[in-house]
């Protein structure tokens, strides 16, 4: 793990003598996605063939998912066989604006309305590789956004929870599930969805194994790091508008139940990322220096 630098800007709120230990309470699957077909990667005509004729999807699409695979795998912004498997069985396409659908694929973010966006590709799968997930994991995202990082989420564990703070914007990704749902796409009925302020994480669903925040802000919130699970991880953008570091932090609970906290810059230093702005119910942006 990277110790703290003064590139990550702001400093990690260490919270070793008031966050407690929480115990996991049971849980319930009401699909269990290890049932899901792993497409077949070995060529673009064979796994083409094989989703279209499994899912019904449009053979466009999946060509070009199949090519944004090639990219992801050669930027090793996915690494894994299950994070391959997430990627190939989300359509993306179901997440964007209709007027952008043939840009669905592109590496860049899209716009989505209400000012955010759907984050590009390789972004998502970076961030979704760092928190490497298991499929009993109990998973929060704050910031649902369209609902796309939350359906690959869904394609790695059986628990996802999402909170989104524009109501607007939560129903309508709310309805692009319900419309998936009874499509047959019976994975999403694992991923549970909350309009409110995400800075509060969703205390009464922890602990959270992984937490992956979709939102810039200049520090870790306390709520979310009481709300991690010991040796959870979470990955969040930290740093001023337009240069963030993408900090995978890991919460470790040693013998005596003191807490500490692991972090590293998932990109090692090669580079910094832009999200929109961590943004508060009463309006304004979240911030460790107060409203601004």
């Amino acid at each position: 793990m990277l110790k703290p630098t003064k590139r990550m800007l702001v400093p990690l709120l260490l919270l070793a003598c008031c966050i407690p230990v929480a115990v996991r309470a049971s849980q319930e699957v009401s699909f269990d996605m290890s049932t899901m077909p792993t497409p077949d990667t070995s060529s673009k005509p064979a796994f083409v063939e094989f989703m279209s004729k499994t899912f019904g999807q449009d053979k466009k699409m999946l060509a070009w998912r199949y090519d944004r695979l090639q990219s992801l795998l050669h930027n090793k912004d996915v690494t894994g066989d299950k994070e391959t498997r997430a990627f190939m069985l989300t359509a993306r396409e179901e997440f964007t604006l209709d007027r952008n659908k043939p840009r669905a694929y592109e590496h860049a973010f899209l716009d989505i309305g209400y000012g955010v966006t759907i984050s590009g590709p390789h972004l998502v799968m970076r961030m979704t590789s760092a928190l490497d997930i298991k499929p009993t994991d109990k998973v929060l995202e704050v910031g649902t956004g369209s609902g796309y990082q939350s359906a690959i989420l869904a394609h790695l564990s059986n628990h996802v929870h999402t909170v989104e703070i524009i109501e607007p914007l939560h129903t309508r990704t709310k309805g692009v599930y319900q419309k998936l749902v009874e499509a047959g796409n019976k994975e999403y009925t694992n991923v549970s969805l909350k309009s409110g302020d995400g800075y509060y994480g969703w205390e009464e669903k922890g602990p959270f194994d992984k937490i992956i925040v979709t939102c810039a802000i200049d520090h870790i919130p306390p709520p979310l790091l009481q709300q991690l699970a010991p040796n959870g991880v979470i990955v969040i953008p930290v740093g001023p508008p337009g240069k963030q570091t993408l900090l995978k932090v890991q919460k470790v609970v040693d013998a005596d139940g003191k807490v500490s906290f692991n972090r590293q810059d998932v990109y090692n230093g090669r580079r910094t990322v832009s999200f929109v702005p961590f943004t508060k119910a009463e309006g304004g942006t979240w911030s460790g220096k107060g409203l601004r």
